[in-house]
């Protein structure tokens, strides 16, 4: 019984110092290849995705101020945007992520910036 323990004990022991030798190795067959050039096309999926994003965000916002709100006529932002008056008589601009950035009359433009 006692030869039973010493054995499996020392099996145990080679076992788990065994894991601290091991070696990793880098995969390069053909699956690692497959999985690299996924993840590249998820990354440029993603950014492609976020650019439509911010257009589409960008257009409704656009839109939206164009129904809702007052175009200030002759002025435009620092960046080129147009200028609108929301119901509350503050102007903003509509950014190219489509939120409203709200400005001063010192910040307007009274000619377009050329872009």
């Amino acid at each position: 019984m006692k030869n039973v323990i010493k054995i499996a004990l020392l099996g145990a022991g080679l076992m788990i110092a065994g894991e601290g030798y091991a070696q990793t190795k880098r995969d390069t067959t053909l699956g690692d290849k497959i999985d690299h050039t996924a993840n590249k096309v998820g990354k440029t999926t993603a950014k492609t995705a976020k650019k439509v994003g911010n257009k589409t965000a960008e257009l409704a916002s656009k839109g939206a101020a164009a129904v809702t709100d007052k175009r200030y006529d002759g002025h435009w932002a620092l960046t080129g945007e147009l200028v609108y008056i929301d119901e509350y008589g503050k102007y903003f601009y509509v950014d190219k992520k489509g939120k409203r950035v709200f400005i001063t009359k010192a910040q307007m433009r009274t000619t377009k910036p050329a872009n």
